[in-house]
């Protein structure tokens, strides 16, 4: 009996150890960023074209959000926002890095930008680390050059040592990443993948923060050739929709600012036939998710994320690990004209157009939902729902204090200011308690000829204010999400009340605004 006795006791206190550090432990985060990639880029949110099965079951494992934004329509600004838990403006980092250069079509100078994170601000990473996290960075950086990178903000690993927004060598090996080895034949996504992957097996035992920050799906659009071929076989078995290929969009700034109708009518002359800046500031959006090589990279993301969820369930993680996975802002459905001359040749459409965004208006570079509106999936073990669609408005600077709250660690509300925790959704609540998310571009885009401007959300109404002309446009998303029916000459009180909220906002976060530009020239 005494042996026995000493046996039990033996063997209680060789596992209390264990249950002790299991209780200690916080749970790992993933946040799995993805570039450029639109809202309707995933088969979970209704893509006709693009294959994305791994995300897709996730989907069915986690909240996905169906109106959650970005802070801006480019990257830098939302990454930042991530970061920091701020709107850009609060930060002005409003642009991406190192920011668009003037021309003399502007009437306007672009605001002034910061050129990196600021070094006070306390990153969601300096908060783990805080609380014991292992913390990496995997991917794209692109808030700063050194000394402001990852390893300054936080991170105990970056792998490339590159801070710049696009990958160096494109997406085929040799990539001219410091830190990344690669090998003939090699495709980037898949080896930061697997960097990652080795992150998670060396942390297994701690708790840790994985920011896997794809530079997919952003251009150079470069699929891999397995899958590009997989494409090409299912697009010549496709039928080819019923409507444009593309369409015109103008400036809605402009003096005399063109109406659907004309916009669509214009697309049958013979001078509106090419792929570039247009007359009248248009531009042409893509209306068709038809692009084999970015099908191909779009599905090469969904294998990475396929393989992270994996690794966490073979190490046993996965039950302890919260995973968020989000984009940085809309599709490229509109080209990158940052050279107002640049002209896109017919035969070379797939490297400038990447998707179609629809039924959401605009693209990545517009203040539309095209542009902003973006996925968003929670996976939040032994807490959140599953399988659930949740419609509540969230954006980017919300992720901060959402993981602190979903990690059961205080909040920071002097660091994260313009964030609320979505913590409770997740659980299933229906309301945040949130009066108006707001988004201020006082830069011209690279990717249509409107003017700068700003935006706000109250409610089921979204406004958009630009600043060449001081033109509104009000619209019932709702009722609208396409945003084709202006309503602030139907409903003057709500877009007189919503610009007021909109300058007010502007001033409480001391939001910088555009001068005029000097070498301005009238267009001919």
């Amino acid at each position: 009996m005494k042996t026995i006795y000493r046996i039990l006791l033996l063997l209680v206190f060789a596992v209390a150890p264990i249950h002790a550090d299991a209780a200690e432990r916080l749970p790992n985060v993933v946040l799995f960023l993805v570039d450029d990639l639109g809202w309707r880029d995933l088969g979970c949110y209704g893509s006709p074209f693009y294959e994305t099965p791994h995300i897709d079951r996730f989907a069915r494992e986690s909240v996905r959000f169906t109106q959650a934004y970005s802070a801006c329509h480019v990257c830098s600004p939302t990454r930042a926002s991530i970061m920091t838990g701020k709107y850009p403006a609060t930060l002005q980092m409003t642009d991406w890095l190192p920011g668009r250069r003037e021309h003399p079509f502007q009437k306007l100078k672009n605001a002034t930008i910061r050129q990196h994170l600021p070094f006070e601000e306390t990153t969601i990473a300096e908060a783990l680390k805080e609380h014991g996290y292992a913390t990496g960075h995997f991917g794209k950086w692109h808030l700063g050059e050194e000394p402001s990178g990852p390893l300054r903000h936080g991170f105990d690993v970056q792998i490339p040592r590159w801070n710049r927004g696009w990958p160096n060598g494109g997406y085929h090996a040799p990539f001219r990443l410091e830190g990344l080895d690669d090998a003939p034949g090699d495709y980037l996504t898949d080896r930061l993948t697997d960097e990652a992957l080795k992150y998670i097996e060396q942390n297994k035992d701690r708790q840790f923060f994985l920011y896997l920050s794809h530079f997919a799906v952003h251009d150079p659009i470069q699929g891999r050739a397995d899958l590009v071929s997989k494409y090409q076989a299912k697009l010549s078995r496709s039928t080819a929709g019923s409507g444009p290929a593309f369409i015109l969009e103008g400036n809605p700034d402009a003096k005399d600012p063109l109406s659907r109708g004309e916009l669509d009518a214009l697309l049958q002359d013979e001078v509106y036939q090419g792929y570039q800046v247009l007359p009248r500031q248009t531009v042409k959006i893509k209306q068709e998710q038809d692009n084999v090589q970015f099908a191909a990279m779009v599905e090469n993301m969904d294998e990475s994320f396929g393989r992270v969820m994996s690794k966490l369930e073979a190490l046993g993680l996965s039950d302890n690990t919260i995973v968020i996975f989000y984009s940085d802002n809309g599709g490229m459905s509109a080209a990158n004209f940052g050279r107002p001359d640049h002209v896109v040749p017919p035969s070379r459409l797939d490297g400038a157009y990447a998707t179609s965004n629809l039924p959401l208006r605009g693209a990545k570079g517009w203040l539309y939902e095209g542009g902003i509106r973006v996925p968003l999936m929670v996976k939040w073990p032994n807490r959140g729902q599953r399988g659930k669609v949740n419609d509540v408005p969230v954006i980017s600077a919300d992720l901060y204090p959402s993981i602190l709250e979903m990690i059961g660690v205080p909040a920071r509300p002097k660091q994260h200011t313009d964030g609320l925790s979505f913590a409770g959704l997740v659980r299933g609540k229906k309301k945040l308690d949130r009066e108006a998310i707001y988004w201020h571009f006082p830069h011209y885009s690279n990717h249509g000829m409107q003017s700068p401007g700003g935006a706000i959300r109250h409610g089921d109404y979204k406004l958009l204010e630009y600043f060449e002309n001081n033109t509104v446009q009000l619209f019932n998303l709702r009722k609208d999400a396409g945003e084709q029916r202006d309503l602030s000459r139907e409903q003057p009180k709500i877009a007189k009340k919503m610009t007021a909220m909109l300058h007010d906002w502007r001033a409480s976060v001391s939001a910088a605004m555009n001068e005029p530009n000097p070498n301005y020239k009238v267009a001919q």
